[in-house]
């Protein structure tokens, strides 16, 4: 008779461990799902950061931090994606919170500053910069730091800034092309004419500083294309740079000339130059 007894109790155990293994499995594969939900939205995150359309980035962010108001992860995305968007006056309000949340850092700092200085808002961005511990040595907050000195025409304070942001970057172009121009508002034009030859040989894509080149050289009335790579429509375009710069300074037949090279070498119709042109020859 005890047999049955002893058996029902066996049964019981296995049906017991049976149960406490179906709870670990469904417990593990929580966690793993849990763990790729993770995965996948951090992976979208890095997306909505980079390659998404900027107002999209916002709508994202702003649904996160709805859902997960505590999350300075998406706070700063929401932040950071308002400043693609160039809505400034936003960004400058999500800043301003990210950097009075648990977990805020020095660098989210420079970033309520850059969106400061975007918003036109210069005095308040040095305000900012000023707080920040000097231990934090960054690219980023030197190059603010550079232009908020151009701002006040401390120049000297401003080169030591870019000097420094240039050392601390391996993509130096932009901020040696802000440089540049420091320089040619100073009409240093030799000096900005340098770093903006500096600016191309590190990022020869960059057009910006390829008409900034133009316009330092036209300013020492040097009126030839400098030997760099450029696209033929970039090449009628800089030519139109050149003439406008030429006709500046006085010099009109030259900027005549430019002017017709320009029309050329457009591979279209290149209204902005036939207007010029036009208008020089109606008197």
């Amino acid at each position: 008779m005890r047999h049955p007894i002893i058996l029902a109790v066996c049964m019981a155990g296995v049906t017991a461990l049976a149960g406490c293994g179906e709870k670990d499995a469904n417990a593990t594969v929580e966690r793993a799902f849990k763990d790729v939900n993770v995965v996948d939205e951090t992976n979208l995150s890095d997306v909505m950061l980079t390659v998404a359309d900027p107002n999209e980035a916002v709508s994202y962010f702003a649904r996160s931090v709805k859902e997960s108001p505590d999350r300075i992860d998406h706070q700063r995305g929401l932040a950071t994606s308002l400043v693609r968007a160039k809505r400034t006056t936003e960004a400058v309000s999500e800043w301003d919170r990210v950097t009075k949340m648990e977990g805020a850092t020095p660098e989210d700092s420079v970033q309520l500053a850059d969106a400061l200085i975007r918003s036109g808002n210069w005095a308040r961005a040095e305000t900012v910069l000023n707080s920040i511990p000097p231990t934090h040595e960054t690219f980023a907050r030197y190059r603010l730091e550079a232009m908020v000195a151009d701002s006040k025409e401390q120049w000297d304070r401003a080169d030591s800034f870019y000097e420094i942001a240039v050392g601390l970057t391996t993509t130096p172009a932009a901020v040696m092309n802000n440089w540049g121009y420091s320089k040619l508002t100073r009409g240093d034009y030799p000096e900005a004419e340098r770093l903006f030859g500096e600016a191309i040989r590190q990022d020869n894509t960059l057009f910006t500083a390829k008409n900034n080149l133009i316009m330092a050289r036209a300013a020492q009335r040097d009126y030839t294309l400098p030997v760099m790579p450029m696209e033929q429509s970039e090449r009628a375009q800089l030519l139109h740079t050149m003439a406008l710069s030429a006709i500046k300074r006085g010099d009109v037949e030259t900027g005549k000339g430019l002017l017709r090279e320009a029309i050329d070498t457009h591979p279209q119709h290149f209204e902005a130059a036939v207007r010029s042109l036009r208008a020089l020859e109606n008197g």
